[in-house]
């Protein structure tokens, strides 16, 4: 039977939850663990023994080359939040508003460059293949900075801003166009007081794959969704394998991902978080490193001094 693992926000810091399979829940109490170790020279250490190194990323990674999060005070879309407008039912409901959402996030995009914190995690990746070492990023983000960066080993759990599917045939395909239809050109103001397009749908992204007319949405991963099985499949791969294993802001509070770092620590797999604040995850794991990604990520993934180089 084929897993099920659908994509759930929540707000606990008392407890993880995820859901598997038609609609049960598995829950995993947090431990009991003493504060994580900030010593960089013992992070180091592991670091260098280290052969299959995973890096969870999330928002905050994002938000340091000023990509909006929608998360937290004052992280709203005109006066919503992303888990408000990023669902199926919403789609159903909106499509002119959500699409006015997705377009106003692309058009961001194309003003954003990947910040210290990516371009280490290339460079460290690059420089380990030549070693036999391998080093894969694992993020929740859908905004390609991390391949911008340089990165090729990368999963995308929540797929990409520039890809299109349509909701009739289901052809995926990439989409850069800006605007993506000439519809949205001005359109996606994120201020509170600005009126929604209210763009009939017919007047929307459609579908051009084989003359089919379809309406497009975004290929990603919707709160309440599945997530990609062959994904799922590459990522449990991945976990399985790591030694080390780098969570960098993310907030833990978003499921499935949410819980591969806490289930890494409790098989005794080395994990250090990177973030500006503390998480539900925080005590939970052997290291937490509090402050920009972009300060930490070069010290952390510099190498080393028993690196060698063929």
């Amino acid at each position: 039977m084929q897993r099920v693992v659908r994509r759930v926000f929540v707000q606990s810091s008392s407890l993880f939850r995820t859901v598997v399979g038609g609609g049960r829940g598995v829950n995993m109490a947090e431990g009991q663990r003493a504060r994580p170790s900030s010593d960089l020279a013992a992070f180091r250490e592991l670091f260098a023994a280290a052969r299959n190194i995973v890096v969870l990323s999330g928002a905050g990674i994002s938000a340091e080359s000023g990509v909006p999060t929608f998360r937290g005070a004052g992280g709203f879309w005109r006066t919503w939040q992303a888990q408000d407008l990023a669902t199926p039912e919403a789609f159903r409901a909106n499509p002119s508003l959500v699409w006015e959402f997705y377009h106003y996030r692309r058009e961001v995009m194309l003003t954003k460059l990947p910040n210290a914190g990516h371009m280490a995690i290339a460079e460290c990746e690059q420089r380990l293949a030549k070693q036999g070492r391998s080093l894969v990023v694992i993020t929740q983000n859908i905004d390609e900075l991390h391949k911008r960066a340089g990165s090729k080993n990368i999963i995308e759990l929540h797929g990409c801003l520039f890809n299109t599917r349509c909701t009739r045939c289901g052809h995926v395909e990439e989409n850069r166009k800006s605007p993506i239809v000439l519809s949205l050109a001005g359109k996606g103001a994120p201020d509170p007081d600005a009126q929604d397009a209210r763009i009939p749908e017919e007047d929307l992204p459609r579908c051009d794959h084989g003359g089919c007319g379809g309406l497009l949405r975004p290929h990603v991963v919707w709160f309440g969704e599945s997530l990609d099985p062959d994904v799922l499949s590459r990522t449990d791969r991945e976990l399985d394998k790591c030694d080390l294993c780098l969570v960098v802001g993310t907030s833990s509070v978003v499921y499935p991902a949410a819980m591969y770092a806490p289930m890494l620590a409790s098989r005794g797999i080395p994990v250090a978080e990177f973030n500006i604040e503390e998480t539900p995850a925080t005590h939970q794991l052997g290291f937490h490193f509090h402050g920009p990604s972009g300060e930490w990520l070069p010290k952390a993934l510099a190498p080393h001094h028993t690196e060698t180089t063929p």
